[in-house]
């Protein structure tokens, strides 16, 4: 059987997973190559050769993708290219990816002494075939010059890590984690057992944990490879549910475990270049520090926080938050043993019991400590890692190492809370009530991850929390409302009509007063931040920013009829208008339309746009007479606008009819991706809100997101002769949240319910 043929065997096999999978297949591999290099060295004295396995093959770590390192070793007397080439050629002929090299013992070593993946590849080689002896001396004389040149060795292991990093981002957070390459990813292990081998940089408890973290790892590795058939050790979402399923969970289970892993193993490493950057005196956080005393019991050095001899947490329970805060304000990490101590020895927060109000001190040191921003991030994840967060918020464990698996979140729920409320850190100076915010920031999502709205089930959470750290019932109702309405100002701001008073009255009523709006608009900003790229942009800053000012004005008593608003159309349109002449123009991001008023113009544009990988963010239109105009404020799918040109010459051929729009789209959607959603997306929902306008009837729509998706829900209004005078468009990741304002034809509006149900199934089977 050919060693392609074995590898798809077991791959067929799959009880075979992890470590037991790679076990078996470097076995095969082995035993392969060991009767290759029997038939290349056939005539030929194999004395003074060696075929070794390097790299992650030497470990024995073979994942069905993984390349085959190999170093066919030789004395200088020995001319081995012939050989070498007998042992290559069938390696690709087997369809394998292969590195190799062909050296001398001195050659290896010299290499290695200026090229790290060199040195490190060499710390783990494994014998093969041949000359045994001669893998033995290589393998000493690597591990030996690692070891004398450890100071050098470790400082540019540590900068490599460091780099790596930077590029790959985090394992345990991100949506999407590269699970070799990453933070906390199986690299880390490996570098973390090469600096131990340079000079024992590890605690003795250190070793078994990072067994443990690479097992999840591997096994998830190996079946990313068997599901995707290739060797992608990115984790992206829609092989999550393959890859969780063959390791007989499901993806938020299998993200979940990851997530602990890869927290498990940054930890780990964090703490380990540290202590190694100390010791060789390239700690970035050495730089003017000195040991000195910072607070009562507290003294710093080397970069980090350590308890006093004589302190004992058990009697002075504020070391925790004492420790914590200058930690964070001097970016500094607490020392491990101090960790270890505090987790032993402190109490909760909450008296004797756990259960009690927090003193004023524990609650404003509390809130000192997210002050600090995103330096109390690193400092609140080892509190974390060691189980004394948790006796703060207790309800933190609901939330710990949940993934939200959609692309429109980039973090877990727990790293979200923690990030938002650092983006809420620089937003205090705006607020009245910095302590609230903060708090609230932490809190908002606190609910997710368990049965249930996320939204209720964290209303009720913090209900109990505010008076657990001592809060007063305004103060906790406060904290609860912030929970209650921290989606209502993007929502309200991008579905629905700003200018419509209904709309601010709606807003205004909810939120009660100026405080609440201000405490809301800053956790808006904060938490959008923390979600990812596509949730905050100049365009929805600049609408909850209007928003949050038309509300502060009305709930101040003013008179919104006197605050300015855009006019749609202005006097420049109403020109146009009256000109009577087709136009179509775009600049920056606005395409404008001045066309003959006829059902389904909306439509034609929408699929032009659809056609040019343009999608609408909100749209005005408006008729005069005969004539209507339209204007579309657009983003690019493709990340940066184009030029115009192309987009309003097919307008301009779709207004005369000579564009067929319904066939190019499905030649994009063949062309860029299935019609049909991803699996796993919620279904499609219309709702009638009758509150939002008295102008107009809203229709909020709600569906995975597909190409061409507007121009078909708008050929779903003109069959049912709506009007659609206001579109605002947002895509959520997968799924677009679309609200119209629509009329019947005569500007009535739309209340009859039998015309209602018609149109919402027009709506669905539009989206279908």
């Amino acid at each position: 059987m050919s060693l392609t043929s074995t590898r798809q065997h077991l791959l067929e096999n799959t009880a075979l997973q992890g470590m037991a999978f790679s076990d078996r297949w470097a076995g095969e591999v082995d035993g392969w190559l060991t009767k290759t290099f029997e038939t290349a060295t056939a005539g030929v004295s194999p004395e003074g050769l060696a075929l070794v396995a390097v790299g992650g093959y030497g470990r024995g770590d073979l994942a069905p993708g993984s390349d085959l390192d190999l170093l066919l070793l030789h004395r200088a007397k020995n001319a081995p290219a012939e050989v070498a080439e007998k042992i290559w050629y069938p390696i690709w002929d087997e369809g394998l990816k292969l590195g190799h090299s062909v050296r001398t013992t001195a050659e290896a070593l010299d290499l290695a002494a200026d090229d790290l993946d060199t040195a490190t590849s060499l710390l783990t080689a494994r014998h093969l075939a041949g000359d045994s002896e001669l893998t033995d001396e290589l393998v000493q004389a690597a591990v030996e010059q690692w070891r004398k040149r450890s100071k050098r060795c470790l400082t540019m292991l540590r900068n490599g890590v460091a780099a790596r990093q930077a590029r790959f981002g985090e394992v345990a957070y991100l949506l999407e984690p590269d699970l070799k390459e990453g933070r906390g990813g199986l690299r880390d292990i490996h570098a973390l057992r090469w600096a131990q081998m340079a000079r024992p940089v590890l605690d003795a408890a250190d070793p078994e944990a990072l067994a443990a973290a690479e097992r999840v790892l591997f096994d998830a590795r190996v079946e990313l490879h068997r599901a995707t058939g290739r060797n992608n050790d990115r984790l992206n979402l829609q092989d999550q549910d393959a890859v969780a399923a063959a390791l007989g969970t499901d993806a938020d289970g299998l993200m979940a475990d990851i997530a602990h892993a890869a927290r498990t193993v940054a930890w780990i490493a964090d703490e380990t270049w540290d202590r190694v950057g100390a010791a060789t005196g390239n700690g970035s956080s050495l730089l003017g520090w000195r040991s000195r005393s910072r607070a009562p019991g507290l003294v710093v050095k080397g970069g980090q926080v350590s308890l006093e001899p004589s302190a004992d947490p058990a009697t002075h329970p504020e070391l925790v938050l004492h420790a914590a805060n200058l930690a964070a304000r001097k970016q500094a990490r607490i020392a491990r043993s101090s960790l270890d101590r505090l987790a032993a020895r402190a109490p909760g927060p909450g008296g004797p019991d756990g259960t009690g109000p927090w003193t004023d001190d524990t609650r404003r040191g509390f809130v000192d400590l997210l002050a600090t921003g995103h330096d109390a991030i690193s400092v609140i994840e080892s509190l974390d890692h060691v189980g004394i967060w948790e006796r703060y918020l207790p309800e933190w464990s609901g939330v710990r190492n949940k993934p939200q698996r959609n692309v429109y979140h980039r973090f877990t729920v727990d790293r979200h809370l923690l990030e938002t409320s650092a983006n809420a850190a620089a937003l205090v100076d705006t607020v009245d009530r910095p302590d609230l915010l903060l708090l609230g920031a932490l809190l908002h999502d606190i609910g997710k991850g368990r049965p249930g709205d996320h939204t209720e089930v964290g209303m009720d959470l913090v209900a109990g929390i505010g008076p657990r750290l001592g809060f007063d019932d305004d103060d906790t109702a406060i904290l609860v409302d912030m929970v209650r309405h921290h989606l209502l100002l993007p929502d309200v701001a991008t579905r629905r009509d700003l200018t419509d008073e209904a709309t601010i009255a709606l807003v205004a009523a909810q939120v009660g007063d100026r405080t609440r709006l201000g405490l809301l608009a800053a956790l808006t900003e904060a938490d959008s931040l923390a979600t990812g790229p596509a949730a905050w942009g100049s365009w929805k800053a600049e609408l909850v920013r209007e928003l949050v000012r038309r509300t502060d004005h009305y709930l101040a008593g003013g008179d919104l009829a006197a605050l300015p608003t855009r006019e749609f159309p202005d006097e420049r349109q109403r020109d146009l208008l009256a000109a009577g002449q087709v136009q179509v123009s775009g600049v920056d991001d606005v395409l404008e339309v001045v066309a003959p008023d006829r059902p389904g113009l909306f439509a034609r544009v929408a699929g032009v746009l659809a056609l040019h990988g343009l999608d609408v963010l909100t749209a005005d239109a408006a008729a005069v007479d005969a004539m209507a105009i339209e204007q579309i404020k657009v983003t690019s799918r493709f990340g940066s606008m184009w030029g115009w040109e192309r987009v309003e010459r097919d307008v301009l051929a779709a207004l005369e009819n000579r564009l067929a729009i319904e066939s190019r789209l499905a030649e994009r959607i063949s062309t860029y991706g299935s019609a049909g959603a991803r699996p796993g997306l919620p279904p499609a929902t219309i709702r009638y809100d009758d509150a939002a306008s008295k102008a107009a009837t809203v229709v909020e729509l709600s569906a995975p997101d597909r190409i061409g998706l507007l121009y078909r829900v708008l050929r779903a209004f003109n069959e049912m002769d709506v009007d659609v005078q206001l579109a605002k468009i947002q895509t959520l990741g997968d799924v677009v949240v679309d609200s119209f304002y629509v009329t019947h034809l005569d500007g009535s509006l739309v209340t009859d319910p039998v015309v209602r149900a018609e149109l919402e199934r027009a709506l669905l089977h539009a989206v279908s």
